[in-house]
């Protein structure tokens, strides 16, 4: 592996930091996929049934409020396009009523990519389709490299795993690449207590800890670490009050790890941390407060039934 490669590069940044952390970025390798793909389906992990209660009964009226003509082709760009099954009824309601568009997956993982394809081409064989793989803030530019209209889709709460001036600054270049009317379809998480959404991120079954100590394996497997999974145990904390749920991974004992394409050993303390992932929850006042400047506003709202999650509509002014 080339020292300049991304990942090789964000380990050894990461690890050598106190407290040390490690990108949920690389938490996406096939494994990694499909884990992610058994935590939307745990009973505790609300996120997925609640967003999908929305798009599944309400993708009409969403539709409405995209303000698009079905005489004039435009671009559905969805950012971190996942596995499609929330998407899927958008599109089914949009080729049911002959509009005409182009569907522009964008993922990280080159397997989501695959699978969303494949998917997308046996339930939909008429879909127009191009898919793209990046990170969402290196693509954003030749995303909007054509004039056709655009509507951006940026669901399942994946803002919430960036911090509020990261998230801020997102939203911001994306409303600088929207045109006037244009819309971004945001998929949040809204605020709840601790006996909701701690165990979220704390199943009973032990996934989500799968899925977190996942990420050792992948580097042991292609950086040639020596990580001992037996060393680190899945350590979740949130508040209510602080409104953000966040992953570790905790040493349970003093010891090293060796890294061999980095040629360099890596210390732990008992009980030190390393971070993995935040999830943001938010409210509307939160949501106002990343969009001030960015020219966007919110015009419509979709909730679930349990008002668990809301998909914003918010519009280029």
């Amino acid at each position: 592996m080339k020292k300049n490669d991304p990942f090789l590069r964000d380990i050894k940044a990461g690890l050598s930091q106190n407290p040390k952390y490690i990108s949920s970025h690389y938490f996406y390798d096939k494994a990694g996929d499909e884990l992610f793909q058994q935590i939307m389906e745990m009973p505790e992990y609300y996120l997925t049934s609640a967003e999908m209660e929305i798009f599944s009964q309400q993708s009409e009226a969403i539709i409405q409020s995209f303000e698009i003509s079905n005489t004039e082709e435009f671009e559905l760009i969805e950012l971190g396009a996942g596995d499609g099954k929330k998407t899927q009824y958008l599109l089914k309601t949009l080729l049911d009523k002959n509009f005409k568009f182009k569907y522009i997956p964008v993922d990280i993982s080159k397997n989501s990519l695959s699978v969303i394809t494949e998917r997308m081409q046996n339930l939909f064989p008429n879909l127009k389709s191009d898919p793209k793989q990046g990170d969402y803030f290196q693509v954003l530019d030749q995303l909007f490299s054509s004039d056709k209209p655009k509507v951006i889709l940026f669901i399942g709460s994946s803002l919430g795993n960036m911090p509020d001036g990261i998230a801020a600054q997102f939203l911001h270049k994306i409303a600088a690449h929207l045109k006037n009317n244009e819309k971004l379809l945001l998929g949040l998480d809204l605020l709840k207590s601790k006996d909701i959404v701690l165990p979220a991120y704390n199943d009973a079954s032990g996934i989500t800890s799968a899925f977190n100590l996942n990420l050792l394996k992948r580097i042991n497997k292609e950086l040639g670490a020596d990580f001992d999974l037996e060393n680190f145990e899945h350590a979740p904390e949130y508040t209510e009050k602080e409104g953000i749920a966040k992953s570790y991974l905790r040493s349970k004992k003093k010891h090293s790890v060796y890294i061999k394409e980095l040629e360099q050993s890596f210390d732990f303390e008992e009980n030190e941390t390393i971070h993995t992932e935040i999830s943001r929850k938010y409210t509307d006042e939160i949501l106002q407060n990343l969009l001030k400047d960015s020219g966007l506003e919110i015009t419509r709202k979709f909730l679930d039934s349990k008002r668990f999650f809301a998909d914003y509509i918010l519009t280029k002014k």
